[in-house]
């Protein structure tokens, strides 16, 4: 999924927590994300050190495809190591123990070249603040959502997003020649989300985000199951954010509105 996501990222590692990271500038146009997931989920044994007591995290920057491609070896794997090593360059290396025919085992080892964050640098990828959205809305089966913006973008290469709390959703492209909608109703928008905004707010009114198609496609091609929860969060005409939860895995995506 992050593979999909971003050529590099950035992976903490905390106690309790590993996230992924993308910090592009969204005032510079860029799309970031954060990826959480707990780490009790996920390892039987655990163990880090980071650089001081107070600052107990390691923050790395590495290839995503390079750790994918290690880990999908470990699918049937009798057990997985993860370390941090220095094999004349700094390493996460990837231990998987796989059964064979005479029930020995063997260990296909994996050594992923990584740069190590200096910590002047941590500021710069905390978890990005979320405004308060206008609209928050459950999202449509993601496999049809996809299947949509992929023909929207033969014909436009900006797309409009607009919902309200009415439970209605539309996907939008103009051009000179030619305008396309597709409307998705009966969502549902969060119980909390309706009753912060509805007070004042016309539940039929929409609330829009003009984007970038291709920024779009690239997060709904990273979704290859369809998640436990999925929301869109408008902010008008400043950007859209994506909230999903994958059983243990929570993804955020956020995707700037085009000036």
């Amino acid at each position: 999924m992050i593979a999909k996501l971003a050529k590099t990222c950035t992976l903490r590692i905390s106690p309790d927590k590993l996230n992924f990271i993308l910090c592009d500038k969204l005032a510079n146009g860029g799309v970031s994300m954060w990826c959480e997931l707990e780490q009790e989920n996920f390892f039987s044994e655990f163990q880090m050190e980071g650089v001081s007591a107070e600052n107990n995290e390691i923050y790395l920057e590495l290839t995503s495809e390079n750790l994918s491609r290690a880990l999908k070896t470990a699918q049937n794997a009798r057990a997985l190591k993860i370390k941090l090593t220095n094999k004349h360059f700094p390493c996460l290396t990837v231990s998987v123990e796989l059964s064979s025919m005479s029930n020995s085992s063997r260990i296909a080892t994996h050594d992923i070249p990584i740069k190590v964050i200096p910590r002047k640098l941590w500021k710069e990828l905390q978890e990005p603040m979320v405004p308060d959205p206008d609209v928050s809305i459950y999202l449509p089966v993601l496999k049809t959502m996809k299947s949509v913006v992929e023909k929207m973008k033969n014909i436009s290469s900006h797309l409009v997003i607009e919902a309200n709390l009415d439970g209605e959703l539309n996907l939008k492209i103009e051009t000179e020649l030619v305008c396309v909608t597709t409307h998705f109703k009966d969502l549902g928008n969060p119980p909390l989300a309706s009753e912060s905004t509805s007070q004042d707010r016309n539940p039929e009114h929409m609330a829009e985000v003009h984007i970038d198609i291709r920024k779009l496609l690239q997060f709904l091609a990273g979704q290859q199951v369809n998640p436990t929860k999925a929301l869109c969060n408008i902010v008008t005409n400043k950007m859209v954010h994506f909230d999903l939860l994958h059983e243990d895995v929570s993804l955020q995506y956020f995707i700037p509105a085009l000036s």
